[in-house]
């Protein structure tokens, strides 16, 4: 990935200068948000289903994802972080049907990132 700062250093590079411009959308900064917080600021929040073949086979446990919301308050992606495979297809799913009270910095509406716990218990 090429950086603003790799781009300052070497300017007469025209394939820093294309694979910055290719990558701009992407570099906008990201806050980091407390999974309290980000509790707080969900509006719609429906809770993961036990997966029928986990329940059978008496799979318990944590899944930890990392989301990223948008600025109008939609989950962007979710990145699994650790969890039983047989629970977290679940939590992403559900996951990504959350919304959120955008975040907001300087006064305008930001991407946000947090991370959230779901545990599984039988």
């Amino acid at each position: 990935m090429v950086t603003l700062a790799r781009w300052r250093r070497c300017r007469a590079c025209a394939f820093c200068w294309i694979a910055l411009c290719i990558q701009w959308p992407q570099l906008r900064a990201e806050m980091r948000i407390a999974q309290g917080e980000a509790l707080k600021a969900a509006v719609r929040k429906p809770a993961p289903r036990y997966n029928p073949v986990a329940r059978d086979l008496r799979v318990e446990g944590e899944v930890e994802v990392e989301v990223a919301v948008s600025e109008t308050g939609d989950v962007e992606r979710v990145k699994i972080l650790s969890g039983n495979a047989l629970l977290t297809g679940e939590v992403v799913r559900t996951v990504k049907e959350w919304r959120f009270t955008p975040f907001l910095s300087g006064g305008k509406p930001a991407v946000a990132v947090t991370q959230l716990k779901f545990t599984f218990k039988l």
